[in-house]
C-alpha cells in the first residue's frame, strides 16, 4: 500500500472496499457495500470487494452486488475461504496478498485507499482504523480516537456533555455492575422514569434495542441488549421527534459541511421506534422528510450542533448526528454515527440527494477526502 505520501497518486486510483466483519451488523455492512459497488465510478476508480468474515477471515469477495442483498430469504454474509487476503510488506510498500496452502502467494499490489464499510465493533470502533494507520494506509472516514468515541454510546455522550451539548438523562451499566448488584441498577433505572431504551453501549443498527414500559421487562430487555455488549446504556424516554443531519469533512482547513436536516418518520402500528426491521428490512415502515418541517433558525441550529458534535469527537469523513427536538423547541443530541448506514436508501445519502449532493458524488467526495489526507498524527 502506498507510504510515500509525498508521491503523487497518477492513474485510476485502486480503492479497496471492506466489508462484512465479526460484529451483529455483518448483514448491515454487506447491504452498504453493495450500494457503494453498485455507484462507485468504476471509469475513475479500480475497486477491489474484500470481505471479513464472521470468524474474522480476509477473503476476496463478489463485486456482484446482487450477491450482497437484503432481498434475499436469508441475510447476506461473507464466507470463509481456502484463500486468505493479507497485508504484508512487499518491497517497502503493504500489500494486499492473497495466500493459500501448498500455493504461491499472489500478490494483489498495492491500494490507494481503503473505504471501510464495517459496522458495529471490529470495524467502526477504531480497530480496524487503527491497523490502517499502523500501515500507513489511506482510508475512509473517522480516525482511531473518534471511531471508538463515537461507538461507545457512554463515552460520546461524556464527550458531547464537555461540548456544551444537550444530552439526555441515562445511566450506564458495566457487565461487573449488573452481575454483582442487580438491584442497585434496577434502582438507579427507577430514578429516570418510565419508559426507558436499553441498549447495547458499542452497537449500531437498532441491534438489541429494546423500549421498556414498566420495571416489569427491565430485566428482559438487560439480557437481550446483553446479547450484543456487556455493557449497556439506559436512557430515559424523551418526548421530541427524531432529527437527523449529515455531516461531511470540509477540505483542507475548511468548517465541517452539513446537509438540510431529516426526519424520521415510522409507520404506526409494528413498530415501536426506528428498529432494524424498520430501517433495512420492510419497505414503508419508515420516511425521511428533508428538510424537515422545522422553522429556519431551528433548521440552522440543527445543522450548527451536528458540527459541533462532528468536531467534538474529532470526527472525519462522514457522520450522520440525531437529535430529538422536543416540543419546547429544545435539540437534544442522541448520538453520532461515524459510518452510517450508506446504501442509496440510507438516510445519510438521502439527506445529502436532498441537499444537492448525489450519491455517487458524495462517494467520490470521500474518496477525494481520503486520497488527500495524511496517514499518521494529523
Amino acid at each position: 500500500m502506498v507510504t510515500d505520501q509525498s508521491t503523487p497518486l497518477t492513474g485510476r486510483p485502486r480503492v479497496a472496499i471492506l466489508f462484512g466483519g465479526r460484529s451483529s451488523e455483518h448483514a448491515v455492512s454487506c447491504v452498504t457495500a453493495a450500494g457503494v459497488m453498485g455507484a462507485i465510478d468504476k471509469n475513475k476508480y479500480e475497486v477491489i470487494p474484500i470481505g471479513i468474515a464472521k470468524s474474522g477471515q480476509w477473503v476476496l469477495a463478489s463485486g456482484d452486488t446482487s450477491d450482497w442483498s437484503l432481498s434475499s430469504a436469508a441475510l447476506p454474509e461473507v464466507a470463509p475461504s481456502g484463500r486468505t487476503v493479507t497485508l504484508a510488506e512487499v518491497g517497502g510498500e503493504h500489500q494486499l496478498i492473497v495466500t493459500e496452502p501448498n500455493a504461491v502467494p499472489q500478490e494483489l499490489g498495492s491500494v490507494d485507499v481503503v473505504f471501510p464499510l464495517l459496522h458495529g465493533p471490529w470495524g467502526e470502533d477504531g480497530t480496524i482504523q487503527g491497523l490502517l494507520e499502523l500501515s500507513d494506509t489511506r482510508y475512509v472516514g473517522a480516525g482511531v480516537l473518534a471511531s471508538a468515541v463515537g461507538m461507545d454510546k457512554h463515552y460520546m455522550k461524556v464527550v458531547f456533555e464537555s461540548a456544551g451539548l444537550s444530552v439526555g438523562p441515562y445511566v450506564a451499566v458495566t457487565d461487573r455492575e449488573w452481575t454483582t448488584d442487580a438491584e442497585a441498577v434496577r434502582k438507579r433505572v427507577d430514578k429516570l422514569g418510565y419508559p426507558v431504551f436499553v441498549k447495547p453501549a458499542r452497537a449500531g443498527s437498532s441491534m438489541g434495542i429494546s423500549k421498556v414500559d414498566s420495571i416489569e421487562g427491565l430485566d428482559a430487555a438487560i439480557e437481550e441488549a446483553r446479547r450484543h455488549d456487556l455493557k449497556l446504556v439506559i436512557e430515559a424516554g424523551i418526548v421530541g421527534r427524531e432529527i437527523e443531519c449529515a455531516v461531511l469533512q470540509g477540505r483542507g482547513t475548511a468548517a465541517p459541511r452539513t446537509s438540510m436536516p431529516g426526519e424520521i418518520a415510522v409507520a404506526a402500528g409494528e413498530h415501536q421506534f426506528y428498529d432494524f426491521a424498520a430501517k433495512y428490512v420492510e419497505d414503508g415502515a419508515a420516511a425521511l422528510s428533508c428538510p424537515a418541517d422545522m422553522p429556519d433558525e431551528a433548521i440552522a441550529r440543527v445543522r450548527e450542533l451536528a458540527a459541533v458534535a462532528f468536531d467534538a469527537v474529532g470526527a472525519e469523513g462522514l457522520s450522520r448526528v440525531d437529535f430529538f427536538y422536543t416540543p419546547a423547541g429544545e435539540l437534544i443530541i442522541n448520538e453520532i454515527n461515524t459510518m452510517p448506514g450508506f446504501t442509496p436508501k440510507s438516510m445519510y445519502p438521502q439527506m445529502w440527494a436532498a441537499s444537492g449532493l448525489a450519491y455517487g458524488d458524495l462517494i467520490d467526495e470521500l474518496i477525494h477526502l481520503a486520497l488527500t489526507r495524511k496517514t499518521g498524527l494529523r
